[in-house]
């Protein structure tokens, strides 16, 4: 199976490279920059789990050569629009895309650009960065990657998919409630980098501040509320599994927002916030603390786009 990577950032890089690592037959399609920079370097993982440098196969936008079998679009959201057309000549009509975008507004612009057939859910929970090196450094032990055809069908391409997957390490796993999952993945994005940029800091240091708890417990009930209205209901054990992580006392948990926030780059606030506010207006749920936060991300966001 030939599975090909948009983006080797850390989160493409990470899942990628593993399987390289495994010698499974991937390429990476990058910009020139970054290209130049995986030539020299190679591609560097730094892991809790295990170092790694592989030679990467890389292709850019004018040397694609496809279709694929399997195309992993690990871009960030505001990433996207340009991604299509780079990605275009990688999907025939068989091509599965696999999607790690946050929220859920891509999996409607990649149907209308492809075909819902092309679309595999999926998500995935790890937390990585990119270093002043280039070198994707894996920050915890989570590499929680799940996928799955939408109609939670078994299907002989997706068996395919999960035997490919296996042979990263990282312990992939096959739903068949990967939408489900999908939602579940926005609820707890959506409510931790609300919790996190507003109060400035790690879930341990909010839980300790006077109303912290309630505070973050009020933006998941709201994140919470919006699914169930315009979604797929979340189950019991991710609810009490994510009240446990948002109130964890000491926990150092922060958002990829956050530490986005911090070193003064650009934030995923329309897909992770600004879509679920939205879809709460039209559906007319109150969403009074996650809309405080997309104002918030939002004038954040304004005034790096002006510097």
């Amino acid at each position: 199976m030939r599975l090909l990577i948009v983006g080797a950032g850390s989160t493409g890089g990470y899942i990628g490279g593993r399987l390289a690592q495994a010698g499974r037959d991937v390429t990476f399609l990058v910009r020139p920059g970054r290209a130049a920079l995986l030539r020299r370097d190679g591609l560097r993982i730094l892991s809790p789990l295990g170092d790694a440098t592989v030679e990467p196969q890389l292709a850019t936008a004018d040397t694609l050569d496809g279709p694929f079998d399997a195309v992993l679009l690990s871009v960030k959201g505001f990433q996207l629009d340009a991604a299509l057309d780079d990605l275009a000549p990688a999907v025939g009509p068989e091509t599965m895309i696999l999607p790690v975008l946050n929220g859920m507004r891509h999996m409607e612009i990649l149907a209308q650009r492809f075909t819902p057939r092309n679309l595999v859910g999926c998500a995935l929970k790890i937390a990585t960065i990119l270093d002043e090196e280039g070198r994707v450094v894996h920050l915890t032990p989570l590499q929680d990657l799940t996928y799955g055809e939408l109609d939670g069908s078994v299907t002989p391409r997706i068996e395919a998919l999960h035997e490919l997957m296996q042979a990263g390490g990282f312990q992939p796993r096959l739903s068949h409630e990967i939408r489900r999952e999908m939602w579940e993945k926005w609820i707890f994005l959506a409510s931790l980098g609300a919790v996190t940029c507003l109060m400035r800091g790690p879930i341990g240091a909010i839980k300790a501040a006077p109303g912290g708890e309630a505070f973050a417990l009020a933006v998941l009930d709201e994140a919470v509320a919006t699914v169930r209205a315009v979604g797929t209901a979340p189950s019991e054990a991710f609810l009490a599994a994510t009240r446990d992580q948002l109130t964890a006392a000491g926990s150092p948990l922060t958002s990829s927002m956050y530490r986005d926030l911090q070193k003064g780059r650009a934030v995923e606030v329309e897909n992770i916030v600004g879509d679920l506010v939205r879809h709460a207006a039209e559906v007319g749920v109150a969403t009074p603390l996650l809309l405080a936060a997309y104002a918030h991300l939002s004038v954040y966001q304004n005034g790096i786009g002006a510097a």
